[in-house]
């Protein structure tokens, strides 16, 4: 549409193509690949050591309606995040084309998603007007631009994390909030760590107010990159060790940890002091990479809306830490050890999926949402809380701890 001003970027890295960059096909409707993706050392990157379907929530659900919404699919990277939803099994979706800027990954893709119609990129799909909702798998730091595009051409939008990337994060998040307030469109961010088992249990718990105002709350993302992981490398237009995840600042990626305080309570982070340090792994020193980043973790305390606060620690360079976990205490006692709230059935067909069972589940609050016109769990507010905390949390860790505000994003 002519009509809609072009979003305007200022940095490298929000010009950057989108691309989901792959290796290989073979995912099936748990929403796994039966052989998992793989980091440079030839381990199972974590959220994908198996498929992990919870008990109680696998494929019992009755359908709610028999509307079908045309879905299209960016993106098919190294964790073929693309196809690992389970949008092609859902019983409300026809995925209604697919696309990767490598055409070895968009041929895996259409085959994954059982899809014959392909674009070149997702620029070209998102003109295709038949289309209703996106999923944007594609690189980071081309989320935000291509769902601003998305949402200006009517479309709603999922997007993988983090939402919004980078030192031009801030207007990015500008950007795309208000792309979202002037199309009145669905926006969802895919954080996994939202639909874990027990993060659901405490959300449903926090609800029902047994915990009453969370005095602490706690998350932690790690994962160790002693050689980068793959990215998707606009100057060669493949996946290689120089991608864009090559030095990344922690606190960058920061949605897997901050799930455990938004996600619980919906509330918000107001401003932050975060420290980082220098590490010993090569590709984490500043001179090694293009963002001159010289922290291999960054660890945040946070203040929360509510008055309490938050420790965030995500880290790359701790060769014995691993996954990702939370913790919430409240002003009332209650047992967090027992799942007393259990996830709900999925549709026929859907599994939960990697990363604790979260895929399935997330993808469906955003068919659902789409279809009964609610707000979904992890919508344009929460994703940008999440998102944007962590970007200043970087700024803080390179101003040695001085506190920051966080500036707040609201519909």
């Amino acid at each position: 549409m002519d009509d809609h001003p072009t979003p305007r970027v200022s940095r490298r890295s929000f010009v950057q193509l989108a691309a989901g960059a792959g290796l290989g096909v073979g995912l099936a409707g748990s929403g796994l690949a039966q052989d998992p993706p793989r980091d440079a050392d030839g381990k199972i990157i974590p959220g994908f050591e198996k498929p992990q379907q919870d008990t109680d929530a696998t494929g019992t659900a009755e359908a709610k309606s028999n509307r079908k919404i045309r879905v299209g699919i960016a993106g098919y990277g190294l964790c073929r995040m693309g196809a690992a939803f389970s949008f092609q099994d859902h019983p409300n979706v026809t995925v209604a084309a697919v696309t990767d800027l490598i055409p070895q990954n968009c041929a895996g893709l259409a085959q994954a998603c059982r899809c014959n119609k392909t674009y070149a990129s997702c620029e070209e799909m998102l003109k295709d007007d038949s289309i209703e909702a996106v999923f944007v798998a594609t690189d980071a730091p081309s989320h935000a631009r291509l769902a601003i595009e998305a949402l200006n051409r009517g479309k709603h939008v999922a997007s993988a994390v983090p939402a919004v990337f980078g030192a031009d994060g801030l207007e990015q998040a500008e950007m795309l909030l208000q792309a979202v307030k002037k199309n009145d469109r669905k926006y969802v961010m895919f954080e996994t760590s939202s639909f874990h088992a027990n993060c659901y249990d405490w959300r449903k718990k926090y609800a029902a107010g047994a915990f009453g105002k969370l005095i602490y709350s706690e998350g932690e993302y790690y994962h160790y990159f002693g050689t980068p992981l793959g990215g998707y490398n606009p100057k060669t237009r493949n996946v290689d060790p120089n991608g864009w995840r090559k030095g990344m600042p922690p606190q960058w990626y920061p949605t897997h940890s901050n799930a455990y305080y938004v996600s619980v309570s919906g509330g918000r982070f107001t401003r932050v002091s975060c420290l980082g340090m220098k590490s010993i792994v090569s590709h984490l020193q500043a001179v090694n990479n293009d963002y001159n980043n010289p922290f291999g973790s960054e660890i945040a305390l946070m203040q929360t809306s509510e008055g309490g606060m938050s420790r965030m620690a995500v880290c790359w360079d701790m060769p014995s830490g691993g996954g990702e976990h939370g913790r919430v205490y409240g002003q009332k006692k209650v047992d967090t050890s027992r799942i007393t709230y259990p996830k709900p059935p999925l549709p026929n067909g859907v599994g939960g999926g990697g990363h604790g069972g979260s895929h399935g589940y997330l993808a469906h609050d955003f068919i659902e949402s789409i279809l009964f016109d609610y707000r979904p769990t992890v919508g344009i507010e929460e994703a940008l809380n999440m998102t944007v905390a962590g970007i200043m949390s970087h700024k803080s860790a390179l101003k040695n701890g001085e506190w920051m505000t966080i500036p707040e994003f609201r519909l």
